[in-house]
């Protein structure tokens, strides 16, 4: 059966808010590398997950890169912000409040199982008009299938102090920086015992930690791409793909092509 393919619906509509009788709504948003949306929160949860393509999500002081079959969710009045990274056709899923899969407020990202894929599918092939039993039975199992989805840890905390946010964002803007602490600290006006001591009181790592989990969560959209293993360690600073992969296998306990596939 021939499915047609749902692209964008930018424009508001009272219908995307979710309500009791249709607790989980979804908007199909179509999305060049690189757009933007700025921080903002609502009164609903959100389940961000796009069809194709990679988005990183930041909330709650830190930020998530999104590869294909994995989604992430953001509980209601959680403000968060998203960056395209690869071309992607986004459909969030926006969930009643009373209805959230996951109590609290921590952000968790979620594998997508190929029945939850298909009923996402199933679910943006219904147009804007009056509830149909169908759209209430999808959300019925979208819901259930959430709460049973698996958890991964692709997070990478954000700092709080101005000198470590510094350092921070260069590091993400050049994940494969081989540049030491010693030499941040000349850069971000601080003494290397001060940046170290800050790295392990605002974000629960060393140094060296929290630089391998950027360059891991990285490879999510140059893996996406279809760039080979051996390319990506390179490009991420790694000595060898197989330094990668051994790395990336001990963070996550699988190989970077079963994760992302």
């Amino acid at each position: 059966m021939h499915i047609p393919v749902v692209t964008h619906t930018n424009h508001y509509h009272p219908r995307n808010e979710p309500s009791a009788a249709r607790p989980v709504t979804l908007r199909a948003r179509d999305l060049e590398a690189a757009e933007f949306m700025a921080p903002h929160s609502h009164p609903w949860g959100q389940v961000t997950y796009a069809l194709e393509g990679v988005v990183r999500v930041t909330a709650n002081n830190s930020t998530w890169i999104v590869p294909p079959l994995r989604a992430i969710w953001i509980a209601p009045h959680v403000e968060h912000a998203v960056t395209v990274l690869e071309k992607a056709r986004l459909r969030p899923l926006c969930v009643l409040a009373g209805r959230a899969p996951f109590p609290g407020t921590e952000c968790k990202v979620l594998e997508v199982s190929s029945l939850l894929r298909e009923l996402i599918v199933a679910l943006e092939q219904l147009q804007l008009g009056a509830e149909t039993a169908r759209e209430q039975l999808l959300a019925e199992l979208v819901l259930d299938e959430l709460a049973r989805s698996a958890t991964r840890p692709i997070r990478v905390p954000l700092p709080e102090d101005k000198r470590l946010k510094m350092l921070c964002a260069g590091l993400m803007n050049d994940p494969a920086s081989p540049q030491t602490l010693a030499h941040w600290a000349q850069q971000v006006g601080a003494s290397e015992r001060t940046l170290a001591r800050l790295f392990e009181r605002e974000l629960g790592l060393t140094f060296g930690q929290w630089r391998q989990q950027v360059r891991l969560a990285h490879a999510a959209p140059l893996i996406a791409r279809g760039l080979p293993l051996a390319q990506v360690a390179e490009q991420l600073g790694y000595a060898s793909q197989s330094a990668f992969s051994a790395m990336f296998k001990k963070t996550f306990g699988t190989t970077p092509s079963a994760f992302f596939t």
